[in-house]
């Protein structure tokens, strides 16, 4: 169900579903379609030499999945980890990664005239990880394009660590 959704009374309505998640009382949202599951904040092993934002890796059923602090990775800051902080596992073009939220709001459906163009900041300003501005009643929700939330770079630094992590632990 990609752009088309069913309600429950069978109808067809266009727009998507995304997870609705809180970063320093701000609401942002990620496809659903990317979102694997929700878990509790698990114990973290960190991976020397990665960029501060990557927390380190979890285990998750045999598989080791590279987590990723959005605060810290958007400059935001973190000033400790809350009750009700949690890992979104996500998919995305390099692979399989967790995302450290403040909170899980809700799963919402959008329509697409609900949803603008990511603002323009200027060349200086990197903001190609916004896939646009949702309109939800009153208030606005940042959506990101999971495949950019991490650079080209980025990615391949965590995938040759997380290699190197599992020929040393094999």
């Amino acid at each position: 169900m990609d752009a088309l959704a069913a309600t429950s009374f069978g109808q067809v309505v266009e727009g998507q579903q995304y997870v609705t998640f809180g970063l320093n009382n701000e609401e942002y949202a990620v496809d659903a379609l990317n979102v694997q599951e929700i878990i509790e904040m698990a114990s973290i092993t960190h991976v020397p030499h990665l960029p501060g934002f990557f927390k380190g890796v979890i285990n998750l059923r045999g598989n080791i999945i590279p987590v990723v602090d959005l605060k810290l990775k958007f400059g935001m800051g973190a000033e400790g980890y809350k009750k009700h902080t949690c890992v979104i596992v996500t998919e995305f073009s390099g692979g399989v990664m967790g995302l450290i939220v403040d909170s899980v709001s809700d799963v919402l459906h959008m329509s697409d005239e609900a949803i603008s163009a990511a603002p323009s900041f200027g060349a200086k300003v990197k903001t190609d990880f916004i896939k646009g501005m949702g309109k939800i009643e009153d208030r606005l929700v940042l959506i990101l394009d999971i495949d950019k939330v991490l650079t080209e770079e980025e990615t391949l630094i965590i995938s040759e660590q997380l290699t190197a992590s599992e020929q040393v632990s094999s």
